[in-house]
């Protein structure tokens, strides 16, 4: 089915955003394993797996529209250097991605696009109620209790 040429690239800008956070998480997942975070790494690397399912979404419906998936751009991608500035930089790749894909939704509504709509709705709650929700509580729980009792509970 012929889609429309600038949902196609708004779908591609959107998996820009997907494949950035799917690498942040992998590296920084591997980083907690490094580190004997255990617990962190375990709930990072299922956010690179959603992270993964999220992109797979993207590119199925690009492909559906007779577009071409990007795979070579990635925007947002940012390597922490500790827990709190890796917490901090997957909060922000969220973020941006919430609001790429809340004007991806305003344009697929204008366009009357309505099933692209309906798969960016979805990932939309998963990103605000899952991931960025999440890494909010855990920077919280840093501010709250102190950064070593929040790496000893991670281990």
């Amino acid at each position: 089915m012929k889609g429309n040429t600038t949902i196609i690239s708004t779908l591609n800008g959107l998996l820009a955003f997907e494949l950035a956070a799917m690498d942040q998480y992998f590296v920084h997942s591997e980083m907690y394993a490094d580190w004997g975070l255990t617990k962190l790494h375990e709930r990072i690397a299922h956010e690179f797996e959603d992270e993964k399912g999220h992109a797979k979404k993207l590119i199925e419906r690009i492909l559906f529209l007779e577009g071409v998936p990007d795979m070579v751009t990635r925007d947002g991608l940012s390597i922490g250097s500790d827990v709190p500035s890796m917490l901090q930089s997957d909060l922000n790749v969220e973020y941006a991605v919430a609001n790429g894909l809340k004007n991806a939704i305003k344009l697929c509504e204008t366009e009357k696009d309505y099933v692209t709509r309906e798969i960016l709705e979805i990932l939309l709650d998963d990103t605000e109620r899952d991931h960025a929700y999440w890494l909010e509580q855990q920077l919280g729980l840093i501010d709250r209790i102190g950064l070593q009792n929040y790496l000893q509970s991670q281990m």
